[in-house]
Parts: C-alpha cells; structure tokens; sequence
C-alpha cells in the first residue's frame, strides 16, 4: 500500500499525472477552451458595458481576462512550491463578482482603481485564509459532497438550456425610468434548436461508436460540425474581425494604479469566501471523478492558486478567478484526467490572448452550438454526484434524505426563481443570487445538525483510509 503511495506520488504513473502526446493533449487542451470560451468572456463584457467603457477599453478587458485565465490555469494544473491543486482545472473569472465590481467601479469615487486594489487585497486573504478552508474537509463526507455535486449539474443544466436556444430569453429591464431590451429576440428558433440538437447527436453517435482519440474529442467534433452547420445555414458571422488587430499585449495597471480602499476591499474579501465555497465544491466534484482523494493539503494548496490567481487578475486588470464547472463537466465525459491537458488549455488561453483576431473567430461560435454538448457535460457532473449518493447506507444514515432533499430543494431555488431573494439585503446576494452556494452551505450545515461534528470526522477518516488504500 505505502509502494503504491510513493508511485502515486512519483509522477505520471496516475492518470491525473499522465503526459498524452502532443497533438493529442493539444486537441483535448482546445476542447475545454471551447466549452469555457463563453463564460470566460462574459464577465469582462458584462461588466465593460455597465461601466460605460469604450469598445477598445472592454477589448483589452477580454484579453486581460484570458491572460490571467492561461496563468491562473497553470499555476493550478501544474502547481509550484505550496500553489496548486495539480488536478484537471480550468480557471476562469467568477460570476460572483459581477455585481460588487460594478457597484464600486459606478461609485465616483471608487472606480476602476479600486476595483483592482480590491481583487488584489481579496487575492492575498485568499491565500492567507486557504489552510483555514482545507481545514473543513471533514465537513464534506460523500453525503454532502454527492449533494453538491448533483446540484452542480443540476442547476447548471440552465446554462446549457439558454445555451441551446441561443443566449438568454428576450426581456425589458427598466433603469432610471428608461426601458432597455436585454436577451436574444431570437431565443429558441427552431433554428438555433435543430442545431443544439445535432450537435448533440454528433456528440451521442461518437461516443457510441468511436474509439480512441476519437472518442476522447466528442464534444470537440460536436462543436465543429455544430460550427459548420451554422456557417452553411448563414447562423454565424465574424462582425469586427477585421477591426481586432493581429497582436496585443496587456500592460499591467493599464487603468491606473491600484487604490485600497476599505468598503471595495470587504465586499471583494466576500466574494473569495464564497468562491472558496464553489471551488471546494469543483475540487472534490474532480476528486471523485480523477479517483484522486482530495487532501486537506491538497485543498489548501487549490484554494491558494484560487488567490493567488485572483492577485494575478488584479494587476492584469481583470477580476477574482475560480475554477469552471464546464470543464469538470468535460473531464467526465471524455474520461481524460490527465492535468497536462488542462495545463494545455491555459497556454491557448495565453496565445488567445496575445493574438485578438484568432480570439475572435473562437468567440464567434454560437451559443446554441455549444448548448448540445453542455446538456451532456452538466447532465454528466449530476449524474456523478448520483453515483456517489449511491454508495450511502440509507439504512444506517436514517436522515441523510432530508439532507439530500432539503439541500437540493433551498438550492435550486435562485435557478428556478431568480427573484425569490431580490428583497433582501445586497450583501446577501452572493449567497442566496447562487444555487451552488446555497445549497453547499445547507448541505453542510444539515449536514452537522442530524450528524455532529465528531460523526463527520471520524467518516472523513474513513473516508480518507479508504481511499488511500485503493489509490
């Protein structure tokens, strides 16, 4: 047993730990580009255009952003000295700091200065309070991590829903008095639908009968034939290519220096809690999947590289960063665990960033092409968490039902009624505006109340053991 801990340990005689063939890794690499391509960009413009930015300004925010994505992806992929999970993972800006972003940079006093002051000094507490966090993991025994795993998949399957239709539903957000048309028009066309829906035949048909390299890059070829589809059907178009130059580089403080500022610096130190919370969340949902056991340690350390990677976003001017769960979604499907390939994927990040024409063509793809293949890569993350529910006595833990059904119920909630909470106080928002976040935090505490404290530690030590012995 101890032989085999040290060959784990060694290098690449794991899975996790595996070197592919360049053009292999290269292609697989490309394939989590795609699929986290779009949520990568959406922060920067999001917030670009509630800040009244110019287009040139929000373009340097997209290739800020996928600079410090490529970083960020290769610090946690491949680790160095205490930073890194060393695990699958694709790092991308979190959602969860849309609105304090914007809330700071619309304050005349504050602005973009503070905005990154703040993310680097969330940054630094990051890393700062990261072995507190690797400490709770004997708070997640598999009932709760198969939980929050499940509600992962679940109430991301919304995403790839809207995705496959063509975006969001077309609706009026009235602001200061003046009606503003948000959402596609042409949410789902049976166009755009017929699409989604062949790509997602595409990806059936060769997972079914394709072998090898094939089978690994299904939702790749899903993506280009749903890409040609679109370009034979006159549903895709390269509007601005010829405006995005060749080259570009992104400055450090290209907004202005950093300014502290305590009020930015608190609202942001929240954030990072809460993508602690998610990220914890993706750390274990990728060590059930990998068969790699996810350590205190080993949480500490991608917990870090959630930090230090969201310093990183600060002086590159972009935002916080965590992990995607697109991405954990992909890893399963393909079956491929090996690290590199995600280390592959931050270096395309980097080159997207330093060539904007080529950034371009790939934000170019549809949104309905990538819908498809999300409804398999967030079915495939709540069919995870499934198989680990699975695995508990029901018998013995007489109240794990309730835990399970209280937790997916409360954390559904903001997916299926985003206005449920919109009464209560701004600073709740991170927590009840995301299901994710919500329901983990139920879980755990249920979790605590039907089990204990002393019930979850000695479980995580078996737990533990268990997997030590079968690694």
């Amino acid at each position: 047993m101890q032989a085999t801990a040290r060959t784990t340990a060694a290098g690449d005689s794991t899975p996790v730990d595996q070197k592919l063939p360049w053009g292999r890794c290269s292609a697989l690499g490309l394939q989590h580009v795609l699929v986290m391509y779009a949520g990568t960009v959406a922060v920067p413009l999001i917030v670009g255009g509630a800040l009244g930015l110019s287009k040139a300004d929000i373009a340097f925010l997209i290739n800020a952003d996928l600079l410090a994505a490529g970083i960020a992806t290769l610090i946690q992929a491949l680790g160095f000295w205490r930073f890194g999970i060393r695990m699958p993972v694709m790092m991308g800006v979190t959602f969860t700091a849309v609105g304090p972003v914007i809330a700071i940079g619309l304050d005349p006093s504050l602005g973009l200065p503070a905005i990154y002051g703040a993310t680097i000094a969330a940054g630094l507490f990051g890393v700062l309070v990261a072995p507190l966090m690797g400490r709770v993991l004997g708070a997640f025994p598999p009932l709760v991590t198969g939980t929050v795993i499940t509600l992962i998949g679940v109430s991301l399957m919304g995403v790839a829903i809207n995705w496959s239709a063509g975006g969001q539903p077309s609706s009026t957000r009235v602001v200061d008095g003046v009606a503003h048309s948000i959402g596609n028009p042409a949410y789902g066309e049976p166009a755009h639908l017929a699409i989604a829906a062949s790509v997602l035949l595409v990806v059936i048909l060769i997972t079914r009968f394709g072998k090898g390299l094939i089978a690994n890059i299904a939702i790749l070829l899903g993506i280009v034939f749903g890409v040609g589809l679109s370009l034979a059907l006159g549903r895709m178009h390269f509007d601005g290519l010829d405006d995005a130059p060749w080259m570009a580089l992104t400055t450090p403080f290209h907004f202005g220096m950093p300014r502290f500022e305590a009020a930015a610096i608190v609202s942001m130190c929240i954030v990072v809690l809460i993508t602690m919370v998610e990220s914890t969340g993706m750390f274990l949902a990728l060590g059930n999947i990998t068969g790699r056991r996810i350590t205190s340690d080993a949480l500490t350390r991608g917990l870090r590289a959630d930090g230090l990677g969201t310093v990183i976003g600060g002086v590159f001017n972009t935002f916080p960063y965590t992990s995607f769960s697109q991405n954990v979604g992909l890893v399963t499907v393909t079956g491929v665990r090996s690290r590199y390939v995600a280390a592959m994927g931050g270096a395309l990040l980097i080159g997207l960033a330093l060539f904007p024409k080529i950034a371009h063509v790939v934000a170019s793809v549809p949104q309905f092409v990538l819908g498809g293949a999300g409804i398999v890569m967030f079915g495939m993350v709540a069919a995870t968490g499934i198989r680990i529910l699975g695995t508990i006595d029901y018998e013995r833990e007489r109240h794990a039902l309730y835990v399970i059904a209280i937790s997916i119920g409360l954390g559904l909630i903001p997916t299926l009624s985003p206005g449920f909470f919109q009464h209560f106080p701004a600073w709740t928002h991170p927590i009840t505006h995301s299901s994710i976040v919500l329901g983990t935090l139920v879980a755990v505490l249920l979790n605590l109340f039907y089990n204990g404290v002393m019930a979850q530690s000695q479980s995580f030590a078996l737990a533990a053991r268990t997997s030590h012995g079968t690694e």
